[in-house]
């Protein structure tokens, strides 16, 4: 099996402890629907710096920021992709963008 990054954009944080809940346990289900495929169920994450050539830096998250990641075994990215099709981020108006990751 391969290993496939999810890149989420976008979704939101959410505004009380009751929505926050409600969002970790759908986070929680899906991942958890993932079972031995599930590498490592990520984390969110803040505003990224991009360092540039020249060492020009960047401090404003790029021009699609990252709000968080997970890494996931699947058979191919046909598979992964139906796994990141049921992603609760969608009910946020966010995205996943899909990677394999190569051993080297």
């Amino acid at each position: 099996m391969a290993k496939f990054i999810f890149i989420y954009h976008g979704g939101k944080a959410p505004e009380s402890e009751e929505e926050k809940a409600k969002v970790m346990d759908a986070w929680s289900e899906w991942l958890g629907s993932a079972g031995d495929t599930l590498v490592d169920g990520g984390h969110p994450l803040g505003i990224s710096t991009t360092v540039l050539p020249g060492g020009r830096v960047e401090n404003n998250g790029g021009a699609n920021p990252a709000s968080g990641y997970s890494l996931i075994e699947a058979a191919d990215t046909d598979t992964a992709v139906a796994f990141a099709k049921q992603c609760p981020i969608f009910n946020e108006g966010g995205s996943v963008e899909i990677a394999e990751c190569f051993d080297m």
